[in-house]
């Protein structure tokens, strides 16, 4: 779908919204009854890659070139002969350079590596309530396919039922639910991700995950995100638990604790709390301040125990990004996350998100330019993921093959939560005593999903896969959330597979900045992609006048 485009008649999707560039709306709800593309393709799954309707229609793409700078402003290049990256065993055969045989497997990380079957990670996933009620979904779809997860910030500090003695954790129940589903149904696949953040350094997060998990979880030092420029934040409605949650550190917003606030929260005009986090690196002053401290909390968290460290930058400008590579570079960190101004939040300042940092293009465009230089120096530059906006196979294309050879992964956010959300109104409504355990919020299937189907069997394309792989009583301890998402990424893997094929690339390690050209100048001014009839141009007339 292109930007700004309500619905695709081809695909038979429409956006509720307001559709912004990843082609989700700009506000997702959980009870949405559908029908984006990414909701259907969590049901449909591998179907969602082609026009509906086959044999009743033709189909034609608008494939003008369109202006300005995104991610929709890069194209991607199909080859006519060849191949690279074939898996050993396989020969140059058309019989065996199908699309399903090209390799998604990947994996990052310096010393101690970390292997995935899909070339892609989840957004952190915090202290939402979002990502409370729906972390099953999201855990054991992300486990059983073989990719990271990653647990935000804060949600030890949210925890009411968390224990902390003299100031640090000594009991943090929903941190180690959320470990351990995943961890049911991990393989030698994926991982866990845990966010740091201030106050979750302050409260002795790192220590408690070392102690009792070692160095199986990755710890993630967090910088920002591309959503904003400030803290994390959630809201309540409980004036007890805004309480309780001031006397946890926070600052809380309105003061809970003020007399007129509790009488406007009394009277129904103050309605909510807003919970903020603190700021890092505001007692330096200088960059070389900045180095200094972020070497020695990666220092100590070796020395903790950690084996894996991962770092997560937002949306800052050209200083801060260089700051991150070289830090990431010199401290030897196994992922750096560079998310742009596009992605996605369970909370933040709406004109904050609008109007704030850098673009995702541009900004993913300049790390890999910056990480290019300091290679050419001879440093080690570290893996990186790209986030900030993405939802589909083509947006995991383009940002590889822009931030080739060095990103290794794509991050998405909101994408990956829908299926857990669309899973969990089904299962609710399909089985009304488990609706309030699944936070479903349908009392019946809306017409968009019963027009597919009355059962989980005929509802999700890949049930019967896993059904086959886990056994029907496994089947029957997994969420409709969770076959959602698996379903979601077996489509997201199977387009990419497509993309590379047509590229004659048959490993996602293959792929390059050639793979992709630019559809108008801008962009390729900004982005270093040669313009789409400019690429190849020289081949072209040496072979005109052979």
């Amino acid at each position: 779908m292109q930007y700004g485009q309500k619905s695709n008649d081809v695909l038979g999707t429409a956006n509720r919204g307001t559709p912004v560039e990843s082609g989700l709306c700009s506000l997702c709800r959980v009870d949405c009854p559908g029908r984006c593309e990414t909701w259907l393709s969590s049901l449909t799954g591998r179907a969602t890659l082609y026009p509906r309707d086959f044999g009743k229609v033709t189909a034609g793409a608008n494939n003008a070139c369109p202006s300005g700078v995104s991610y929709d402003t890069l194209r991607i290049q199909g080859r006519l002969y060849g191949n690279q990256g074939l898996t050993p065993g396989l020969s140059s055969s058309p019989d065996d350079c199908l699309f399903h045989n090209v390799g998604l497997e990947t994996s990052f990380g310096r010393t101690r590596k970390t292997h995935i079957r899909l070339p892609l990670m989840t957004g952190a996933l915090g202290s939402t309530f979002i990502a409370a009620h729906y972390w099953d979904c999201f855990a054991v779809g992300c486990a059983l396919a073989g990719i990271p997860i990653v647990i935000g910030e804060n949600v030890v500090g949210v925890d009411r039922q968390a224990v902390l003695e003299h100031g640090r954790i000594r009991h943090a129940p929903e941190l180690d639910r959320r470990i351990a589903i995943y961890k049911r149904y991990q393989d030698e696949y994926g991982a866990i991700i845990v966010q740091l953040n201030v106050e979750d350094a302050c409260n002795g997060v790192a220590e408690y995950i070392v102690e009792k998990y070692g160095p199986d979880v990755i710890i993630e030092l967090k910088w920002g995100q591309g959503a904003k420029d400030i803290g994390g934040e959630i809201k309540v409605g409980n004036i007890a638990y805004a309480a309780f949650l001031k006397k946890r550190g926070y600052l809380v917003d309105p003061d809970p604790e003020l007399s007129e606030v509790a009488q406007a929260h009394a009277a129904g005009a103050i309605r909510e709390f807003a919970r903020h986090s603190r700021l890092g690196y505001t007692d330096v002053t200088s960059e070389p301040q900045v180095r200094e401290a972020f070497l020695k909390k990666v220092t100590a968290l070796r020395g903790l125990g950690f084996e894996r460290i991962s770092l997560k930058t937002g949306a800052y400008g050209m200083k801060a990004l260089a700051m991150a590579i070289r830090y990431a570079s010199l401290a030897g960190i196994d992922l750096l996350t560079i998310d742009g101004s596009g992605g996605g939040t369970g909370m933040s300042p709406w004109n904050m998100m609008e109007t704030w940092g850098v673009p995702s293009l541009p900004l993913h465009a300049k790390a890999q330019e910056y990480a290019a230089l300091l290679a050419a120096s001879g440093q080690p530059v570290a893996d990186m993921a790209l986030a900030g906006g993405f939802a589909r196979e083509d947006h995991m294309f383009k940002a590889l093959a822009l931030g080739a050879p060095f990103a290794k992964l794509i991050c998405m956010g909101r994408a990956i939560m829908i299926p857990g959300f669309l899973g969990s109104n089904i299962e609710g409504a399909l089985h009304p005593e488990r609706r309030e355990r699944v936070h479903g919020n349908w009392e019946r299937l809306p017409k968009s999903v019963s027009s597919l189907g009355a059962s989980p069997e005929q509802l999700f394309a890949t049930w019967h896969t896993l059904q086959g792989r886990l056994g029907a009583e496994e089947m029957e301890r997994i969420p409709f959330g969770a076959v959602a998402t698996f379903t979601l990424l077996d489509k997201l893997g199977a387009g990419l597979q497509q993309f590379l094929a047509g590229a004659r690339k048959f490993s996602v390690q293959a792929i390059s900045r050639e793979d992709i050209v630019a559809a108008n100048r801008e962009t390729e001014r900004e982005t270093g992609i040669a313009y789409v009839t400019e690429a190849e141009d020289d081949v072209a007339r040496r072979i005109l006048l052979s």
